[in-house]
């Protein structure tokens, strides 16, 4: 199985939309249609600061990654948050986060370098088993306010 990854396209979106669902499904959360449109509006609009890639498998879109640009206070420079990272239960194992995680971090030094931060669950095993192999786990405590 060869991993591919590259920036997002209009062409996805049957699949993106597919594969969002599943996101929200596995952070048991559903997302209504506006939510779902209003995101890949964004993936569409260039002038947005959230980007997208997807992981391809053999020709097949088995994941995605959102990653959004912003300022570091600290350094007075570029940093990156990776807002979401999904790949489909059958594409785990093959590479494809990793891949994804790899081509964001090949885009951030292209523009301007900067760190690139995310979060994930608690729980989320496998995808902290992975996190811990590419970046360093911070001790920052997350807090969340709702509207």
């Amino acid at each position: 199985m060869t991993v591919t990854v590259r920036p997002i396209e209009a062409r996805d979106e049957s699949v993106w939309r597919e594969l969002f669902v599943a996101y929200g499904v596995f952070y048991e959360t559903e997302f209504a249609e506006p939510q779902i449109s209003t995101v890949w509006g964004w993936l569409m609009d260039p002038s947005h600061l959230t980007k997208a890639w997807v992981a391809e498998i053999d020709g097949a879109v088995v994941g995605f990654g959102h990653m959004r640009s912003h300022w570091d206070t600290f350094t007075g420079g570029p940093a990156w948050f990776l807002d979401d990272l999904y790949t489909s239960s059958a594409a785990r194992g093959h590479g494809a986060g990793t891949q994804i995680i790899n081509a964001l971090r090949a885009h951030a030094d292209a523009n301007g370098g900067g760190t690139i931060s995310w979060i994930t669950a608690e729980d989320n095993a496998t995808a902290r088993s992975i996190y811990d192999k590419l970046a360093a786990r911070q001790t920052w405590v997350t807090y969340e306010m709702g509207a």
